[in-house]
């Protein structure tokens, strides 16, 4: 690992009044910047404790996205997190990883060879200098510069307590797309989906795919023309 450190302006241009507000004065990187130049970048997010229908659609949409050309980006937690960065790529895509640890700590410990895997050949990001003692309220402060560094923001599956929520109300404050897929809107023990649909989030399903796709900033040719049912 070679880390590098940059302002976020340097990584992502220069930033708006609202996107300076929660950004971290500095950026601890790995991998290949280049990434961040290749396609519209999507963050997929969600439980830890996801269930098999929730990471079945992670490992999806990550694969589309990949298809169309876009670069998955997620936080390298158990879950959700996991499912995403391994179908990108498997699906022979690029990957970002914004993690809540210094870049040289993996946590947890069972995402190691995959946090070394996308800091060697992706792109591992972190907003804490090496040798910072990892704190809990760190993890939210990462869900943020997600939000930062993401084009647009889908959560999969979250609970009422999920630190995926804070960076889905960090995304819609960014002005950043902000999905949420149909079956956690659709489900009536949760109340955080309605409040977000009202603040401008959308529902991602079958029917809107096609229409998220389309609403993400290109930054490469023409997306590949491949099929993939979501």
């Amino acid at each position: 690992m070679n880390p590098a450190t940059y302002t976020p302006d340097q990584l992502l241009g220069p930033l708006n009044a609202v996107e300076r507000e929660h950004a971290p004065e500095h950026l601890y990187v790995a991998g290949d910047l280049g990434i961040l130049q290749t396609g519209a970048r999507v963050a997929i997010v969600g439980a830890r404790q996801a269930s098999p229908a929730g990471l079945a659609r992670a490992r999806k949409l990550a694969g589309r996205l990949v298809r169309e050309g876009a670069v998955v980006v997620s936080g390298l937690a158990l879950g959700i997190d996991t499912a995403a960065h391994t179908a990108a790529i498997e699906a022979g895509g690029r990957t970002i990883a914004v993690i809540g640890t210094p870049l040289e700590r993996a946590y947890p410990r069972q995402n190691e060879l995959l946090q070394a895997r996308i800091a060697a050949d992706h792109l591992l990001v972190s907003q804490f200098p090496p040798g910072t003692k990892t704190q809990r309220f760190h993890f939210p402060h990462r869900n943020r510069t997600m939000a930062l560094i993401s084009d647009a923001t889908v959560i999969i599956e979250a609970g009422e307590t999920s630190g995926s929520l804070s960076q889905g109300w960090e995304a819609l404050r960014l002005g950043r797309l902000l999905y949420i897929t149909h079956a956690v809107a659709s489900d009536p023990t949760l109340k955080w989906p309605a409040s977000m649909l009202d603040y401008g989030a959308r529902i991602l399903s079958n029917d809107t795919l096609d229409d998220f796709l389309e609403a993400l900033p290109p930054r490469v040719p023409d997306p590949l023309d491949v099929a993939v049912p979501f």
